[in-house]
């Protein structure tokens, strides 16, 4: 068969599957939702009682063909570095960004992948490209400002200082004279 008819079964029966959950999941807040194969001897979900959640089982599973391919039918690779993308093809592969990976080193990888013409299947990557080169400006801008105020008020306290310092050096003199005026001869 095609790739595409099997990508096509596999939606199509993924869409009638149930969630399978654990036995008495809902009863205890200790029990995680995770499959649990039921064990008990009197177990009705083991017994698969008519009424009870359904158990897992291989007729739910996907073709093999497909199994474990991205919906596109191309399979997913983790990529963390520009090196990574070298052993690629970018007809076979469709790439996943891990969500810990940094903006700048996601910038790096995007523009390459862009580049040699990768799809990324959980980042739209010419979008996410402008936000974050946006982001970096208004960030160069902020502290530029910033900058500009640190600056300002430098001057303004030399300022403040100079005149301060003409002011004391005034009123020393004056006391100096005030002492001389006050001190009696012998």
């Amino acid at each position: 068969m095609d790739i595409k008819n099997l990508l096509e079964i596999r939606k199509r029966s993924k869409a009638k599957k149930p969630d399978f959950i654990r036995q008495d999941f809902h009863k205890k807040c200790s029990l995680k939702k995770k499959w649990r194969k039921p064990k008990g001897l009197q177990s009705k979900l083991r017994l698969e009682i008519r009424g009870k959640a359904k158990s897992v089982s291989q007729g739910y599973r996907s073709p093999k063909k497909v199994r474990g391919l991205h919906k596109s039918g191309l399979e997913e690779k983790r990529v963390i570095t520009v090196k990574d993308l070298e052993t690629l093809d970018a007809k076979k592969h469709i790439l996943i960004i891990p969500s810990t990976l940094g903006k700048k080193n996601k910038i790096v990888v995007l523009k390459k992948a862009k580049e040699l013409d990768f799809n990324v299947s959980n980042i739209d990557r010419d979008g996410f490209i402008k936000k974050v080169e946006t982001e970096i400006e208004a960030k160069k801008k902020a502290k530029e400002k910033e900058k500009k105020v640190v600056k300002e008020k430098a001057k303004k306290k030399e300022k403040l200082a100079e005149k301060i310092s003409e002011e004391d050096e005034k009123e020393i003199e004056k006391k100096k004279k005030d002492k001389l005026l006050t001190t009696r001869e012998r």
